[in-house]
């Protein structure tokens, strides 16, 4: 994408996948700083361009994220629910403790109190839960038809942990590895890739309430703050690096991990966690549902020799019992590939865009 393009900004530039991808091209190219141009005072150890869950600044990780979702309310959660647990789990897959959040307001006039309240509500006892608190924001009231009735931003900034240091210790004892942090660029070869649960779970449920599908009347979404359960992987150690599949679903994730680490990922499809209602729905619709953003997921790269101690500390959590291997990162392909149910392998490419808009 080049600035002087003839044409709008559409839905696929903020939906996760490819078309996102070059929408960011643009943006880097008006902030991406160096050291010549002033960001010398201080050491960034991951910095914008490397389009990670979290920046980090001088062992400070912050990060940001605002929500427009439809509708407010859902089954499993609403937007405020989902713009607190989001954001905590943005710094936890870095590997840092979440320290405290900000949250801002831009609501359209008429707005009724009684489900603002209702938010605000959701919201508190989803820092609760977390043990993340809400110390600084903003709130700006706008006229009829400027936002679709609320939009909610959040931003939070974390620090790194005795239980991160040990992990890396762990990873070292295996392999060598260049970074601190749980990062994108951190795979290797043999590898191994971990699932916290059933993926898709958060965009059919939204999708089936949304539309009034109703595929399975049960199926909630899994928004939740997933930072204790991350810091009971890290005690464990041999994590590499780990992401929240959310915009874009695992099939982004795990290509973005591919892209920037520039090796190859083999995934088994039986092995993936997905609902038989999630399954159907998506080949109703004709959409795959390792595209569907997931809420209260991760998806980790662990060292082989740890991968079976790690699944088991997923499985003794409430949040990751229902985790899976489900596959290694290799040097012998490119990109990610799955081998099918039937014995096939298929190309999983990254999406261009998210097929379930408006979910986080």
């Amino acid at each position: 994408m080049k600035s002087d393009d003839k044409g709008s900004i559409k839905m696929e530039h903020g939906a996760g996948g490819e078309g996102m991808r070059e929408f960011l091209k643009l943006v880097l190219r008006y902030f991406n700083f160096n050291g010549e141009r002033g960001n010398d005072r201080v050491k960034v150890e991951v910095p914008l361009e490397a389009l990670d869950d979290s920046a980090i600044v001088d062992n400070i990780v912050f990060t940001t994220d605002s929500h427009t979702v439809k509708p407010l309310f859902f089954p499993g959660g609403d937007i405020g629910t989902l713009a607190i647990a989001g954001t905590v789990n943005d710094i936890a897959v870095m590997g840092a403790e979440p320290l405290c959040l900000s949250a801002a307001f831009v609501i359209e006039e008429g707005f009724a109190f009684s489900d603002f309240e209702r938010i605000l509500d959701s919201m508190r006892k989803t820092c609760e839960e977390a043990m993340v608190p809400v110390i600084t924001g903003d709130t700006k009231v706008v006229e009829r038809g400027a936002v679709e009735k609320i939009v909610v931003n959040t931003s939070a900034i974390g620090k790194r942990t005795e239980a991160l240091d040990n992990n890396m210790k762990e990873v070292r004892k295996y392999r060598e590895l260049d970074g601190n942090w749980l990062i994108d660029t951190n795979l290797k070869d043999s590898d191994k890739i971990i699932v916290s649960g059933y993926i898709g779970d958060h965009g059919v449920a939204l999708l089936s309430f949304r539309e009034g599908f109703r595929f399975d009347t049960k199926l909630k979404s899994d928004i939740t703050p997933l930072n204790k359960m991350i810091h009971e992987v890290l005690e464990v150690g041999g994590v590499v690096a780990m992401k929240d599949p959310t915009r874009g679903g695992l099939a982004n994730s795990l290509n973005e991990f591919s892209e920037k680490s520039k090796i190859g990922i083999q995934i088994e499809e039986e092995r993936i966690p997905i609902r038989e209602s999630v399954r159907n729905a998506c080949e109703m619709l004709g959409i795959d549902p390792l595209e569907v953003g997931n809420e209260g997921k991760v998806v980790m790269g662990v060292v082989k020799e740890k991968a079976e101690d790690v699944l088991d500390a997923l499985r003794g959590t409430e949040k990751g019992k229902d985790a899976e291997i489900i596959g290694s990162v290799t040097k012998e392909i490119k990109g990610v590939v799955m081998k099918t149910r039937v014995g096939g392998r298929r190309i999983v490419e990254p999406p261009i865009a998210d097929p379930v808009p408006r979910i986080c």
